[in-house]
């Protein structure tokens, strides 16, 4: 066995108790599992919805606990700050002024990381109560990690009239660099920038637990979802069960006798097929031919006969390739009915030797495929009937829409005329005006025809507002 070979019997040995097992299943088997697959599929969907919903929440949550923690520490830095230029103002041009304002602010401080610092504004470290190491220094070049000048920052603020500054600082209860938020002013009698700070890894921690919290709340409406999906099978599987055995002996019958309409349905679209093409393909053919004639007979607009039977044969192609799908007239698609009609009449008239018009009365509305396709054809048997046969000097297409809904076709020819009794009598003749009632029939309109010889023709078809009202549904 080749490599292909393989591969073919691999997959039918894959596919293979699938089938089996669909095939084992009862109706009613079948039609419980059809039951629960879109229940579970609209479970998924809901539950992912829920879950998206939930964590733009969280997320919103978030940013919104963030902006407002934020916010608060700004106001509490702002004003323990206030209150120390408060305390040390008293003091200001007092002799030894400088060091009982230094004592002070040392002593001043809420919690564990929550201090007061002083700089000189040159950068020199002048009252630092967690670091007492770093007075006297002269941070004016320290920099952080990212080579940010960190003293540079606060000073230049500190001489902007005061504000917040973000920076990174060796946080004293853990000895590691953390990022914290200060807000410093200046102190010019004394030229001191005068600061305090609160520590940012504080606020990740917070934001983690609400994270923690919303996964949380993210897993409980899961297992409600399940929980739902669980009952819900539960549910069909029981109501399955009650399924009486006589329903289910009816509707295997009524899928025996579905099976014997499939089969008269075959040979119901074979004949409909064979309308299609009579009435289709073979005018299409026959207004060709009649360009080519008029070619051959006119010499002078041969081109432009010759150009316009090309172009309809193009359009037999397209035609043809479109039987399979329900053998929609292409004009109507892009055109519409009463533009397709005035096409048509367009194209007979180009032949020559007879006139065609196509006239439209009343207001347009749109109407149903149906009544679009089936008027279409009626008239394109008309005038091809008319150009073979009738021998006339006019032919007048006529499209009105009524004032009370309705709608009427009406194909007139001043030709020789005919008698339509003896003409569908006949076996071989007469298919164009039975497949033109057949047709109005299936709309529930009316068709007429008055014709005998020598007096021409007149074919009508009516459809009430009550017709295309039960078209469109």
């Amino acid at each position: 066995m080749d490599a292909g070979a393989a591969q073919d019997a691999a997959g039918t040995g894959d596919a293979g108790p699938l089938m089996q097992g669909w095939a084992a299943l009862s109706l009613r088997g079948r039609f419980v599992l059809l039951a629960l697959l879109p229940l579970l599929a609209s479970l998924a969907l809901i539950a992912l919805a829920v879950r998206q919903q939930e964590s733009a929440l969280a997320e919103r949550e978030h940013a919104l606990v963030r902006a407002s923690y934020m916010e608060a520490r700004r106001t509490e830095l702002k004003h323990y700050v206030d209150l120390a230029v408060s305390t040390i103002r008293p003091l200001l041009g007092q002799p030894h002024g400088q060091e009982r304002a230094l004592a002070i602010l040392s002593s001043l401080d809420y919690g564990r990381d929550g201090y007061f610092f002083v700089y000189s504004l040159t950068g020199r470290v002048q009252m630092h109560s967690r670091q007492p190491e770093l007075i006297g220094q002269n941070l004016w070049e320290l920099r952080d990690p990212q080579g940010r000048p960190t003293i540079q920052q606060l000073i230049q603020q500190a001489r902007s009239g005061g504000g917040y500054v973000e920076y990174l600082w060796r946080k004293p209860s853990s000895s590691l660099l953390a990022p914290k938020l200060g807000y410093v002013v200046m102190v010019p009698e004394w030229e001191w920038m005068l600061g305090t700070g609160l520590y940012l890894d504080g606020i990740e921690a917070t934001m983690d637990e609400l994270e923690h919290g919303a996964r949380q709340n993210i897993t409980t409406t899961m297992l409600w979802v399940g929980a739902v999906a669980v009952f819900g099978v539960a549910l069909i599987s029981a109501g399955a069960l009650v399924l009486n055995l006589s329903e289910h002996r009816s509707a295997e019958a009524k899928l025996r006798a579905l099976a014997r309409q499939v089969v008269q349905s075959q040979e119901d679209e074979r004949a409909r097929l064979a309308r299609e093409l009579h009435d289709g393909v073979s005018q299409s053919l026959v207004a060709t031919k009649l360009l080519i004639e008029s070619a051959q007979q006119e010499p002078a607009g041969a081109a432009r006969l010759q150009e316009l039977a090309l172009q309809r044969l193009n359009s037999t192609l397209a035609e043809v390739r479109h039987l399979s799908h329900a053998l929609r007239p292409a004009l109507l698609d892009t055109l519409g009915l009463p533009a397709a009609l005035q096409h048509l009449t367009g194209e007979f008239d180009a032949a020559g030797g007879t006139h065609f018009a196509a006239t439209i009365d009343g207001e347009e509305v749109g109407l149903p495929e149906a009544v679009n396709t089936a008027l279409f054809r009626i008239a394109q048997e008309a005038l091809n009937n008319a150009a073979r046969h009738a021998q006339a000097t006019t032919v007048t297409v006529t499209l009105r829409f009524l004032a009370d809904g309705g709608l009427s076709l009406e194909v007139v020819d001043d030709g020789r005329g005919f008698d339509a009794d003896a003409a569908q009598a006949v076996a071989d003749r007469g298919l164009g005006l039975r497949s033109m009632r057949e047709r109005a029939d299936a709309l529930g309109a009316r068709l007429s025809l008055m014709t005998s010889p020598g007096i021409g023709a007149r074919l009508t078809v009516k459809l009430s507002a009550a017709t295309l009202a039960r078209a469109a549904a």
